[in-house]
């Protein structure tokens, strides 16, 4: 068999080069399930495109979950000096997000345990899930269909290249922000551009609505306590004519249920005082507006008590652990999980000037320095061991 590190990157790179979107993941399943049957694993499928597998030791014991993603996003890959043995195949999808090695990793892990299930008791499920970029996401799924049953703790890790490699980052708390969707519908009264005075115009009240809501926020919350963006702003078709109706979609995103409470109230209060600032007394109920809130992934928030543990056994192997990082906007359907059962998630930097891999997650030119390979393999197995070794000192 091939050392460690070159099976680590030749199975980085078979994913790698045939990416799938989300719930789409059948020849990444098959794959799967085909290297972990090479390892003598048995596995089964679940939440339609993943896969479950358990590895057991030599006696009764705790479970812990180790965790991948699989679905890739509906990126182009760009042509770089680094990707030309590896490029995606699959034209409009793209490995973007680091998930291709998520799942190396985690196979790099289960190789390493199955090699060693005599030394160790307990068992340690490996879940490879769907859908993680797509709400409401595969984690619901495979939870859902008791692909946590039995498990005493989870843990799991991501990719970031904007963190320089080999860096790893946790913290105990709030780790990734809950990420929320927004759609607002404002309805005028639309006309000709030449008599203004029989017309409300909503584009007008949506450009406030945009421009003071930020500001209106702020005096609510902190900038290093919620990101807030608008995607899509539609309304009109002719040059010359004020529409009727205006649709504005965004996102928002914060640490905690305080926060988005904050930003809901301030939307329709903002909203509130523009509509009664635009009133035509000509035209009863109008100005008026519609809000929606969508909550999409929770807030990831890591078990405290198993995230100092845990922070304390990676500080003496690796050189560069932030056990306090601060929390990042980005949000993970892995928080579900950590609803569940206690557990922890960490960030594995891949930045690297001097090979030139500087883009950030989600570009077109996005790779990773696969020297992580080796190191989120480290991160995961000695974590995993450790606990089944010392369950009650992880969790209380």
């Amino acid at each position: 068999m091939k050392t460690l590190d070159e099976w680590l990157r030749g199975l980085r790179r078979q994913f790698h080069r045939e990416p799938e979107l989300s719930f789409n993941e059948y020849r990444t399943q098959e794959k799967i399930i085909s290297v972990l049957d090479g390892l003598g694993i048995e596995s089964k499928k679940i939440a339609g495109t993943g896969v479950i597998a358990d590895i057991r030791g030599t006696g009764s014991g705790p479970c812990i979950a180790i965790r991948s993603d699989t679905d890739a996003l509906a990126v182009v890959e760009m042509s770089t000096d680094l990707n030309g043995d590896y490029i995606s195949r699959n034209p409009g999808v793209m490995h973007a997000c680091g998930h291709d090695a998520h799942m190396a990793i985690v196979l790099g892990v289960a190789r390493l345990l199955q090699e060693e299930r005599g030394s160790f008791s307990g068992s340690v499920r490996l879940i490879f899930q769907p859908a993680e970029e797509v709400p409401p996401g595969g984690a619901v799924r495979i939870i859902g269909e008791g692909g946590l049953r039995g498990v005493d703790a989870i843990i799991g890790l991501h990719i970031f290249g904007d963190v320089e490699v080999g860096a790893i980052h946790l913290r105990p708390g709030p780790f990734m922000a809950g990420s929320n969707r927004f759609t607002v519908r404002i309805f005028g009264k639309g006309g000709h551009h030449s008599t203004p005075e029989y017309c409300v115009d909503p584009i007008l009240i949506a450009a406030e609505f945009i421009s003071g809501l930020r500001s209106r926020i702020s005096g609510e919350l902190g900038p290093s306590e919620h990101a807030l963006g608008f995607g899509t702003v539609n309304s009109g078709r002719q040059f010359n004519r004020t529409p009727d109706e205006v649709e504005i979609v965004g996102s928002f995103r914060t640490f905690d249920d305080k926060g988005t409470a904050a930003i809901e109230y301030s939307m329709s209060s903002l909203l509130d005082s523009l509509m009664a600032a635009h009133s035509h007394k000509a035209y009863d109920g109008i100005p008026h507006y519609e809000l929606d809130v969508q909550y999409g992934y929770p807030v990831l928030f890591n078990d405290p008590f198993f995230t100092n543990k845990a922070s304390c056994l990676l500080k003496t192997k690796f050189p560069n652990v932030d056990p306090n990082a601060r929390a990042i906007f980005g949000s993970e359907d892995f928080a579900y999980y950590l609803r569940e059962v206690p557990g922890m998630y960490s960030i594995l930097g891949t930045r690297n000037v001097a090979k030139g891999i500087l883009e950030g997650n989600h570009s077109a030119s996005f790779d990773i320095d696969e020297d992580v390979l080796i190191t989120g393999v480290e991160l995961l197995h000695s974590l995993a061991l450790d606990f089944l070794q010392s369950p009650t000192e992880y969790i209380k």
